[in-house]
C-alpha cells in the first residue's frame, strides 16, 4: 500500500510526486488476451502484467470499444466503423485526434499525473487510451513489499502479533477479490455502461484478515440514489443478470430489501463472500480514511485486528444482530487512541480538511492519503498495554448515557438532540455524513452484554496478562 516506507507508513513524498496515485480504488484494467482466455478462470490471470479497458459510451453514437477490446477479439474494424463521425471513433494509443465527447460521465477523469512512477514496483506505465478512462491501477501497488510490525517485549504484546502475522488479509487475498470485482464491473457494465464497481471496507481499509468477505459499491452516477426505490430496482436487475447470464461462476445470489440494500453472492472462484451495494458514496470515502489511520502508526492494524477478533468470540461484533459492526469497531479503537494522554492518534479530518471533505470528487477520494505525513507519537506503549487500556477504557472511563464517539473531532463530544441519537445506547459518529454507525445496538440486553464484555474481559486479562484468558490464540489463528 504505501510503496515508499518500509515501516507500513504512508508515502510521503516530495512535493513532485504528490500526485501519485498508490491508493488508487478505481478498478484494474486487464489486458484484452487475459480477458478472452479468462472468460472467469480468474486462478490463470497474471495480475502482475494487468492492462486495461472499460466500455464507453460516446455522443450521438453506439458504445464502442478501445482498440484493445475483448470484443474485438484481434480482428479487422467493422466496415459501419468507418463512417463514425471521429469523435465516436475508438482512439489508438498516441492518438493525436481529438478526444471523444462524453455524455452522462459518472466519475470524471483527473487531470493529474496517472501512473505510479515508485522505483518500488515494476509497475507498467499505459499511454492513455481516451481521456474518459478514469486512471486505472494495479493491484500490486496496493500493498508494500515490507512492513516493518512494532516491537513485542512481553508476552501479552507477541500473543497479540502472532495473532495479527497469522491472520491478517495477505497480498493474495487481496488480488483474489479485485480479481473477482473487475470482471463483475466488465459484466454490471452491460447494464450500467457508465457505471464503476467499486472495492470498500475491510477488504481495502488495511483492517481485513483472512476470512473477511469482501463489500463492493456499484455507483451508477455522482447523485444520490434512493435506496427504497432506485437502488432496489438497479440490484434487481443485478441479481437477475447473476442469476442467469452469471450461474456458472457465482452462487447463491441474494437481493437483501434491508434500510440499504444489498445483493449477497458467493465467487466460486475465489470462493470469496461478497456484499454489493448502490451508490454508498460515503463506504468509499471511509474507506480511504480509514486506511489512512491503519498505516500512520504502525500499532493500530495489530490492535484492531485482535479487538475485532475478541469481539467475534464473544458474540458482540455482529450488527445484524443487534451488536456491533465492525467498522463501529474500528472507529471506537481509533478514538480511543485518540483520547489517551499522550495520543497515538490525530483527526486527520481536522488536520487535513481539504483532503478529507466529503464534498472532495470521487475520483480524488484514493489520492487524500498521500498528503498525510507521519504521526510521531511520543506514547511507547505496547500493544500489550494498549489492549488492556482499550478494554478499562470502554468498561470504566466512557460515558455511554451522554458522550458520543467522535474520530472526526478526536474526542467524546456531547450527544446530540437529533432524534437519530436520542434513547440510543451507543452512538459512533459516521466520520463523513454523522449518522451513528451502532445504531444497530437498539436492546438493552444487547447493549447490557456489550458493557459486561468489556468489563470482564478487562478484569481477566488484567490479572493474567495471558490473550488466552479472553480470546483463544489456537482457535482464532485458525479461523483466520
Amino acid at each position: 500500500m504505501f510503496p515508499n516506507s518500509i515501516l507500513g507508513r504512508p508515502p510521503f513524498t516530495p512535493n513532485h510526486q504528490q500526485h501519485n496515485n498508490f491508493f488508487a480504488l478505481s478498478p484494474s484494467l486487464y489486458s484484452h488476451q487475459q480477458l478472452i482466455d479468462a472468460q472467469f478462470s480468474f486462478h490463470n490471470a497474471d495480475l502482475s502484467r494487468a492492462v486495461s479497458l472499460q466500455q464507453l459510451t460516446y455522443a450521438n453514437v453506439s458504445p464502442v470499444q478501445t482498440s484493445a477490446s475483448p470484443l474485438f477479439r484481434g480482428r479487422k474494424r467493422l466496415s459501419d466503423e468507418k463512417n463514425l463521425p471521429l469523435d465516436g471513433k475508438r482512439q489508438r494509443f498516441h492518438s493525436p485526434h481529438q478526444e471523444p465527447t462524453i455524455v452522462n460521465h459518472i466519475v470524471p477523469l483527473s487531470d493529474e499525473r496517472r501512473y505510479s512512477m515508485s522505483p518500488l514496483f515494476h509497475t507498467h506505465y499505459v499511454p492513455d487510451i481516451v481521456r474518459c478512462v478514469p486512471p486505472f491501477r494495479e493491484i500490486s501497488i496496493l500493498e508494500p513489499r515490507e512492513i516493518t510490525l512494532p516491537e513485542a517485549k512481553d508476552k501479552l504484546s507477541q500473543q497479540i502479533l502472532e495473532l495479527f502475522e497469522a491472520c491478517q488479509q495477505q497480498v493474495s487475498d487481496l488480488k483474489k477479490k479485485e480479481l473477482c470485482r473487475t470482471e463483475l464491473q466488465r459484466e454490471i457494465q452491460l447494464l450500467f455502461p457508465q457505471s464503476r464497481l467499486f472495492l470498500v471496507g475491510s477488504s481495502l481499509n488495511g483492517f481485513g484478515t483472512r476470512s473477511s468477505d469482501g463489500d463492493l459499491c456499484l455507483v451508477v452516477k455522482e447523485e444520490p440514489v434512493n435506496q427504497k426505490t432506485e437502488a432496489r430496482h438497479i440490484l434487481t436487475l443485478v441479481h437477475k443478470h447473476f442469476c442467469t447470464r452469471l450461474s456458472s461462476y457465482i452462487e447463491r445470489p441474494q437481493l437483501i430489501r434491508a434500510k440499504v440494500p444489498i445483493v449477497k453472492f458467493r465467487d466460486k472462484v475465489s470462493c470469496v463472500e461478497f456484499d454489493l451495494n448502490v451508490n454508498n458514496i460515503v463506504g468509499i470515502r471511509n474507506t480511504f480514511l480509514l486506511r489512512t489511520y491503519a498505516y500512520l502508526e504502525n500499532r493500530v492494524r495489530p490492535l484492531v485486528l485482535v479487538i475485532k477478533k475478541w469481539a467475534s468470540h464473544h458474540d458482540i461484533n455482529d450488527a445484524s444482530r443487534g451488536t456491533l459492526s465492525s467498522y463501529s469497531l474500528v472507529l471506537m479503537v481509533l478514538h480511543y487512541l485518540q483520547t489517551l494522554p499522550e495520543p497515538i492518534l490525530p483527526s486527520i479530518q481536522k488536520i487535513y480538511p481539504e483532503s478529507f471533505s466529503p464534498s472532495v470528487q470521487l475520483h480524488l477520494v484514493h489520492q487524500a492519503p498521500c498528503n498525510v505525513p507521519p504521526y510521531l507519537s511520543k506514547n511507547e506503549s505496547n500493544l500489550g498495554d494498549l489492549l488492556l487500556g482499550f478494554l478499562k477504557y470502554y468498561a470504566t472511563e466512557f460515558d455511554w448515557n451522554s458522550q458520543m464517539i467522535s474520530v472526526r473531532e478526536a474526542k467524546a463530544i456531547p450527544r446530540p438532540d437529533g432524534i437519530e441519537w436520542r434513547n440510543k445506547y451507543i452512538c459512533v459518529e459516521e466520520p463523513f455524513d454523522g449518522t451513528n454507525t451502532a445504531r444497530a445496538v437498539h436492546e438493552k440486553q444487547k447493549f447490557d452484554m456489550i458493557k459486561d464484555q468489556f468489563l470482564k474481559s478487562w478484569h481477566r486479562l488484567k490479572n493474567r496478562k495471558d490473550l488466552n484468558s479472553i480470546l483463544p490464540l489456537r482457535a482464532a489463528i485458525l479461523k483466520r
